[in-house]
């Protein structure tokens, strides 16, 4: 009797040990699916499962459903339509997070390849989508293609504002397939408010 109590003492502080790294482990990274939880949790994927349940955490499309509304509700300097990808987490002028899932025809002459610019345009997104003004441009960017992205991948994009002067601000913008990063950005992005933008289309109609 006593060993049996002992057993489910044991299995108790575990399930909670297991249930507290869960959280931990989506707060760092919400994308992660129930197998990659299972692999870092060494637990089965219907272990998994269980405990999201229990904890009240949905499975990952409705994550990023939910974490897509919040931060589109943030979203100021592209109109929804005109976002690369699906944007999942923003604070506006400090960071945001995007994601791509990549399709056949995104693929360079007919191989497994992502064509490059692919990768800059999400990048280039969200950069632009992190800047809280009216219309934001790129005015200039310097980037290093590091690794090669194969069409089916899940291409994540986070972007970091960095220093910002006047209307100014350098975003810089990292891609990653999994764990390893296949592209790096430095962007120089400017914001421009409506007014600004209005005055400048009338000046370019005289």
């Amino acid at each position: 009797m006593l060993i049996s109590r002992e057993v489910n003492s044991i299995r108790s502080t575990n399930k909670r040990t297991r249930q507290q790294k869960l959280r931990k482990l989506l707060r760092l990274n919400p994308l992660l699916t129930d197998k990659e939880l299972s692999d870092r949790l060494d637990a089965s994927i219907g272990t998994v499962r269980l405990d999201r349940a229990l904890l009240g955490i949905p499975e990952l499309r409705e994550r990023m459903k939910l974490m897509a509304q919040e931060a589109t509700s943030k979203l100021r300097s592209l109109k929804q339509e005109e976002v690369i990808g699906e944007l999942l987490e923003l604070e506006p002028d400090k960071w945001a997070l995007s994601m791509i899932q990549t399709r056949k025809d995104m693929d360079f002459r007919h191989t497994d390849l992502v064509w490059d610019h692919y990768i800059y345009s999400h990048a280039s997104s969200v950069a632009i989508a992190v800047v809280q003004a009216d219309l934001v441009i790129v005015s200039s960017m310097r980037g290093n293609y590091k690794a090669h992205a194969r069409v089916g991948d899940v291409l994540t994009a986070r972007a970091k504002v960095g220093i910002h002067k006047g209307n100014r601000y350098i975003v810089s913008v990292r891609t990653r397939v999994g764990n390893e990063e296949i592209f790096v950005g430095r962007f120089i992005v400017s914001a421009i408010d409506q007014g600004e933008n209005m005055f400048a289309e009338r000046s370019a109609s005289l």
